[in-house]
């Protein structure tokens, strides 16, 4: 186990410290009680291993995440939504009535929840007003600063986003009425979120937030000693208006404090600021300045209002309450506005929404303390007319380290971004055409793969056909020199009759060359045999498929000789099937 370092011993250490944190992280702790400071410090060294003070800096300059741990241990974020009901009863009877009364039915109605912690206080206030005035003049007139030192609730507070849990506080009827379910949590109604400001304040060392009619810090001071404590009551007489009311917490009081704030009650500790009372120590006197002075603050001051006026873009200035402060030249050119819109709520105007959604961005700004951009905004200035834009959003911080307001920024980059937008269809347009281009070079090698294979395939062919071709010559020269070699005449027909073969015997037999009867009918031929005299056996021929005659006819040959002609006829086959017939014809000599 880790040794405790004895508090007597280590005080300068602890000192040094507190310094060091301050330095680093702009977190002053000096200010607060040093028994109960030393106490959770020492705790949290115990918990981090950190054997005294100069060991625990070297872990705090080492790791950010440290730091986190750290605050979360010294500030104890102890809250719920209206925390002690009693006393919170008696403000919504008591005190809001009158508050409501003294604002009449226009002003705006300024509160102020410091220490808020994860924003529970901050939304109950909210809750509180609305029921009290109705939603929707609550949202149009009631405006709520929630502020803490712990980075980590303030987020959580901007969510505005709680477990069920958290809400057991409340009546079913205001859980209805005020928070949607957000998958398994609970979002506060964003008309009244709209009107509730978190933000990142130091109540020992920040400017306060001034014109307030209620200020609400419930069980902080009780952390700081007595002179810290008198400075804040400086600051927080100073931020309220005459008769606006302090609501300190259970622990807290205000006993030596008379002539500036009255006990409204003290049970509740709720107090009253007294109406003409002298000026807080932390407002001081005004310096008077000599004439050369003044003139010389209005030189520069009519200098930065030239520059302002004569930029190359818009520009707007947006205050902390929302209000719009400034425009210039390029503002009234590009987005129409008027000098009308200076004192105009930012989120009643067009341009707050058109072209983009620019009330998130600027809490963004705000709670991320840098500047947002948002490039190539498109707006649609006329008829077929499109502009973009660049839009720049840089919070702005008092000297205090204050939400000060935010400066917005409208950069005409049309020309670069249509520019860019042409490169890029451009660039698809030849990624397109690339695309193209390879698929159908690939099908013409496809192609070209199928042609050469056609090509081979009918080189095969005719190899083939050239082989069969001789083939059929080689027979069919065997089969004329066949028919040329036997002495008697062979006329071969075919189905209709018609001469395909006239061989050597036909011709000296008969006279007619091959050349002059082939594809003639043979019974349209006149030579010495008397054709009709064979038509009855060549057509027995081909309806039986079998061989008829001989028979014995009287003819004439071609030197005019009569002679007697044996005629036989056979049937021409294929594959089985009749398709013609063969004639044999020998001469016998007359005796």
């Amino acid at each position: 186990m880790t040794e405790e370092p004895n508090p007597d011993e280590a005080d300068g250490s602890l000192e040094d410290l507190l310094e060091f944190i301050r330095d680093a992280r702009g977190f002053d702790l000096t200010g607060y009680k040093r028994s109960s400071l030393a106490r959770r410090i020492r705790k949290r060294m115990h918990e981090a291993g950190a054997a005294d003070y100069v060991d625990y800096r070297d872990q705090l300059e080492s790791t950010t995440e440290e730091f986190r741990h750290l605050f979360n241990t010294v500030l104890i974020n102890v809250t719920s939504f209206f925390r002690d009901g009693e006393t919170w009863a008696y403000l919504q009877r008591e005190i809001m009535p009158e508050l409501l009364a003294a604002a009449g039915q226009e002003r705006e109605i300024r509160v102020w929840s410091a220490g808020c912690a994860s924003g529970e206080e901050a939304y109950s206030l909210a809750i509180a007003f609305a029921e009290a005035m109705g939603v929707e003049e609550c949202a149009k007139r009631v405006k709520i600063y929630g502020t803490d030192v712990d980075d980590d609730a303030l987020r959580d507070a901007r969510a505005g986003l709680y477990a069920i849990k958290a809400l057991d506080s409340l009546p079913a009827d205001l859980r209805g009425k005020y928070f949607e379910q957000n998958g398994g949590q609970y979002a506060f109604r964003p008309d009244l979120r709209r009107r509730v400001i978190f933000g990142r304040h130091d109540i020992t060392r920040d400017a306060p937030i001034s014109r307030l009619d209620l200020l609400v810090c419930r069980n902080t001071l009780m952390y700081f000693n007595v002179e810290t404590q008198a400075q804040v009551i400086d600051r927080f007489h100073f931020a309220l208006r005459e008769r606006g009311i302090l609501f300190l917490g259970k622990a807290e009081m205000l006993l030596s404090d008379g002539e500036r704030f009255e006990v409204v009650s003290m049970r509740q500790r709720i107090f009253r600021r007294r109406p003409g009372a002298a000026l807080p120590r932390y407002q001081t006197t005004p310096v008077k300045l000599a004439a050369p002075d003044i003139r010389e603050i209005s030189r520069k001051r009519e200098l930065r209002d030239l520059a302002l006026e004569s930029a190359p873009f818009a520009v707007a200035g947006v205050d902390a309450d929302g209000t719009v402060a400034l425009i210039n030249g390029q503002m009234r050119t590009m987005f129409g506005m008027t000098s009308r819109d200076i004192g105009r709520q930012f989120q009643d105007l067009e341009i707050s929404y058109r072209p983009v959604e620019l009330r998130s961005l600027i809490e963004r700004a705000h709670a991320e303390h840098r500047v947002v951009r948002v490039t190539s905004v498109e707006r649609h200035a006329g008829e077929g007319e499109v502009q973009y834009l660049d839009i720049h959003i840089q919070p702005l911080w008092g000297s205090g380290g204050l939400n000060a307001g935010v400066m917005l920024m409208f950069i005409d980059s049309t020309a670069p971004t249509k520019l860019q937008l042409e490169l890029e269809r451009n660039r698809q347009d030849l990624d397109t055409a690339h695309e193209e281009l390879q698929s159908t070079n690939e099908e013409l090698e496809t192609t070209n793969e199928e042609l050469q294979s056609g090509n081979e395939e009918l080189e095969t062919m005719n190899e083939e056909m050239r082989a069969r071709s001789a083939e059929l010559d080689e027979a069919r020269t065997f089969l004329e020199g066949v028919l040329f070699s036997i002495a008697a005449g062979v006329v071969v027909l075919d189905a209709d009759l018609l001469v395909r073969s006239w061989n050597k015997g036909a011709e000296e037999l008969w006279g007619l060359r091959a050349g002059e009867v082939r594809d003639q009918p043979f019974f349209g031929l006149e030579f010495g045999l008397p054709t009709a005299k064979v038509r009855g056996i060549i057509q027995h021929c081909l309806a039986s498929g079998r061989r008829t005659g001989p028979v014995q006819l009287a003819a004439i040959n071609r030197i005019g000789r009569s002679i007697s002609c044996t005629v036989t006829c056979s049937p021409l086959k294929s594959n089985g099937a009749g398709t013609g017939a063969v004639l044999l014809m020998e001469a016998n000599d007359h005796d």
